[in-house]
Order: C-alpha cells, then structure tokens, then sequence
C-alpha cells in the first residue's frame, strides 16, 4: 500500500493520478460531494446562446443574479450578497467581524478555523457528541454561548458528520446569541439535499435575527465548483455594506453570473437531484444496516460519514482497495476528533453505488 502523509480532498484527482498512474478521468470521486447527474441540462443547452454576453462586463449590482436566487431560495434579494464562491463570502464576513474568539461545532470543514485564524482570532471547538450520532445538544451548546465568543460557525447540514440541525432548534440557538451578543454563519452548502429542506434551513429567520450570516454555492448540489459562485443572505444592512465594499469589483465572471440564474430555474433538475438522493441515501443506509465492521451515522445530506470496527483495518486500507478499482472515498483524519478509523463518501449513481458497496463488505467483511 502507497504511504500518504496528507489525506486527499475530492478536489486532489491530478495527484492521484501522479502516484497511483490512474487517468483521473478513470475515477469516480465519492469525495467530492457533487451531485452525480452532472449540471443542469438547461445550462447544458442554453449556456452557448450566452458566449456573446462576455464581450460586456456584469452588472456591478448582479441584481437579476440576486433576484433568481431570491426567487429560488424565497428571499428578498436585497439580503443577499453573491462571491466568488463561498469560500470568499466566508473570508469576507470573518474579516468583516474580526473575532477574537469563534466557537466553531465540529468535527467540520477546516476553512472556518483557517479564515479566524487569518483574522488574528482564536477558534474553539465545540466537540459534537459521537454517542449521539454528532447531533448537536442544543441544551448544552448554550452553556458555552457567553459574551466570550464573538462567532458561532454551524454547518448544517455538517460536513463530514452528515448531521443537521432544525430550524427550531436553529433559532433557540439564534436566540441565545442574540442575547450575549454573538454573530452565527451558517453553512448551508448541503442543505438543498435534505429529505425536507424547509425543516432543516434557516433562510427563513434571516430577516428576523440581523446576527446570522447564511452561506450557500452550486459547487455540490448543481455540481459546478468550477464556476465559482455562492451567495449569502444577511439582513443586516450595515454588514452588508462593509463586506460588500471589501470586495474586488466584478467579483463574478458575466458567463457564471448566467450560469447561476439558469440553474436556480431548472426545476426538473433540482427535483430530479432530490428523489435520486433521497432514494440511494436510503438504499444504501440499508445496505450498511447489514454490514460488519462498521457503524454509520444516519446520513441527512448526500453523504455519509462511517466508522471502521473491524480489528486491523484502516481507512487508510479502504481508500487504498477502493482507489486501485476507481474509486475515491474520503479518509477523515484530518477533520477534527476523528482518525484513520472513519471514512465518509457521497451517493454517486446507483450502479457506481453498488460497486463501492461491494468492496466496502468485502474488506470489512
């Protein structure tokens, strides 16, 4: 078995194309989290009638962008601020709120930390409660929510937990640290391949809390992290403005600025996504019900996070099995409070699936 000091991200697929000498074309990416039927097929069709529009530049405002995301998400536009991904929304706010002591739950996507840190801030870990399948204790979280903290990240659904927080439980939260006075970010980029989105978001309590900052993009459910686009919703005007003025002008290409307006429209697609997820996550929770040397953690999102029981085996042994097929899974020991025990990996098509599956009950037996 090859030797790795790092792990590889969904993202890494030249690398491992240089050490395992397998055509990254060859492999299916069960890390990546990105929807596995592709982009939208009205983008696909109606995205070159636009190729012209780049001889213009976009609109400073991207007021029709804005207006198809509030129609889509049903907001008002006027609280919503797009990036250049969500990665810069989340630098931009961070820089904006400048804390000095963030309480981040976790184990949870790294950029958090690193964006506080960057921002001469401190962060601290709220530990999610494995014996409780990482649900979050709202009870106990609002013990920790003092005037000491100046930020609350939450993703949610989380990453790599797959575990999602309620909306009223969301806003008990929100609640709290109205009160101490503490901004909340929260991280939605999963939420839209929830069984019942509308339980789990918090889009609707953003024009009531002016502390909450909503981060959403189109990397993983419409399957485009190549065009680089997110999106906030945040009814604090004055923020708005100051993360606003941070921005470099035309911070969105004109061509992915179409793209957004395109996709937030394709209502077949987004259906389409929904039952598919919604299908294999049950099917294949199924399947690891009957598996040995594993336990999982009931998925909400369009991944899975999975613990390794079986003596002598790593997800260091499953990533290196699975890659030498084509397959790429997630060994989660860089995330906070997990080791090279657990592995996650998302709901790719049925018959891609079954193959993963397949070696997963071979290996664990």
């Amino acid at each position: 078995m090859i030797q790795m000091s790092d792990h590889f991200h969904g993202s890494d697929l030249e690398k491992i194309e240089e050490i395992y000498h397998i055509k990254k074309e060859d492999i299916t990416s069960f890390s990546a989290n990105v929807n596995p039927i592709g982009i939208s097929p009205k983008l696909r069709e109606t995205l070159v009638h636009h190729i012209d529009d780049i001889t213009g530049y976009p609109d400073r405002e991207y007021t029709s962008l804005r207006q198809s995301i509030g129609r889509y998400i049903d907001a008002d536009y006027k609280n919503i601020i797009v990036g250049n991904g969500s990665s810069e929304l989340i630098s931009l706010f961070i820089q904006n709120l400048k804390p000095k002591k963030a309480l981040i739950l976790g184990p949870t996507y790294s950029e958090y930390e690193h964006a506080v840190s960057l921002c001469g801030g401190s962060a601290y870990y709220y530990r999610l409660d494995e014996k409780h399948d990482f649900s979050v204790h709202v009870d106990r979280l609002e013990k920790k929510l003092t005037e000491k903290i100046d930020l609350l990240v939450i993703c949610n659904p989380n990453n790599p937990t797959s575990t999602a927080i309620s909306r009223s439980d969301m806003r008990q939260i929100l609640d709290v640290c109205k009160i101490h006075g503490i901004y909340v970010m929260i991280d939605e980029t999963y939420v839209e391949f929830t069984e019942d989105v509308k339980a789990v978001t918090a889009v609707p309590l953003a024009p009531i809390y002016n502390n909450v900052i909503i981060l959403r993009g189109i990397s993983k459910f419409f399957a485009a992290p190549g065009l680089r686009l997110g999106y906030a919703i945040c009814s604090n005007r004055d923020l708005r403005k100051k993360v606003v003025g941070r921005q470099n002008p035309w911070t969105i290409n004109t061509l992915a600025a179409v793209s957004g307006e395109i996709m937030f429209s394709d209502t077949d697609y987004i259906q389409e996504t929904r039952r598919l997820i919604s299908s294999e996550r049950t099917r294949i929770c199924r399947f690891l019900d009957g598996c040995k040397g594993l336990t999982y953690y009931p998925p909400t999102a369009n991944f899975v996070l999975v613990k390794i029981t079986k003596e002598g085996v790593t997800a260091d042994d499953l990533f290196d099995a699975a890659i030498r097929k084509g397959l790429m899974i997630r060994n989660c020991a860089s995330f906070p409070f997990l080791d090279n025990k657990y592995f996650r990996f998302c709901f790719m098509m049925p018959e891609k699936n079954d193959e993963l599956l397949a070696l997963i009950k071979e290996i664990l037996g």
